[in-house]
């Protein structure tokens, strides 16, 4: 069939007509659904499940190197390259919800500000918001909140959950591009990330500012922001920021605790 003889349609939604909850506990809702499609055919099964909210932080230092973390993901089974990102937490406990839960739901800049700190230890002052998107939205309902954090500092060592096991390191952007086109950075939107920030950074894109009290500022500050405010998890004192050298590109950041 010729593309200009489809009829076009009004309405493409779906109708939901029977859900099977295979598994329902705290941590996922996974789910087996039949719909009614826009003919009125019954066709199924769907599968799909919900899960919370998380925060990707693309986040780069005073010399303009990028923290990155590596850990182990079960799905692919390797350990992946990738930027700090987190759940986003939820005051009932729960691992998901729905729209509807919405002031159950950490705030998307809090949780960014503190999956960096403690995963990496470090701080920024200078926050965008990139984008928020469906993770998959063809099988899952859940978001990802995109951060891009500047002229970071280290204020502490990390401050990881019990099944958290990750080393960070500090790569350049070239680095960076070489493991997206070598297939080292696994993480789709995590890629997806790294091209917002870059474009942001070139003035491409229109961004907004995280919180009302810093400017989006896409421009290199002349010197690294005040450490953390009060009532931040500082455990040793702010470090200063040294000028760029070459022998600081892709270094592992040893614990500091």
């Amino acid at each position: 069939m010729r593309d200009d003889d489809r009829d076009i349609r009004e309405d493409l939604a779906w109708e939901e007509v029977s859900t099977e909850h295979i598994v329902q506990d705290e941590w996922i809702d996974f789910r087996r659904s039949a719909y009614r499609l826009p003919d009125g055919t019954v066709f199924g099964p769907y599968y799909s499940y919900s899960r919370r909210d998380y925060v990707v932080v693309v986040a780069s230092d005073c010399d303009g190197n990028y923290l990155c973390v590596r850990q182990f993901r079960q799905g692919i089974r390797k350990v992946t390259t990738e930027f700090p990102a987190g759940g986003v937490e939820r005051s009932d406990g729960r691992e998901y919800g729905t729209g509807s839960e919405e002031a159950l739901s950490e705030d998307r800049l809090a949780a960014a500000k503190r999956e960096l700190l403690e995963e990496t230890g470090y701080f920024s002052h200078e926050w965008t918001h990139l984008l928020s998107v469906p993770s998959n939205a063809t099988i899952a309902d859940n978001y990802a909140h995109i951060f891009m954090a500047r002229n970071c500092r280290r204020v502490g060592g990390q401050s990881l959950d019990e099944t958290e096991f990750l080393n960070v390191e500090l790569h350049a952007a070239q680095e960076i591009e070489e493991l997206i086109r070598a297939g080292g950075f696994q993480q789709s939107v995590h890629v997806m990330a790294w091209l917002l920030a870059k474009e942001a950074l070139s003035g491409g894109a229109a961004c907004s500012p995280a919180s009302p009290e810093r400017e989006n500022r896409l421009v290199p500050d002349t010197a690294c922001s005040p450490a953390s405010p009060v009532g931040e998890n500082r455990s040793v004192p702010d470090m200063a920021c040294s000028p760029a050298s070459p022998e600081r590109e892709n270094r592992s950041v040893p614990d500091m605790a």
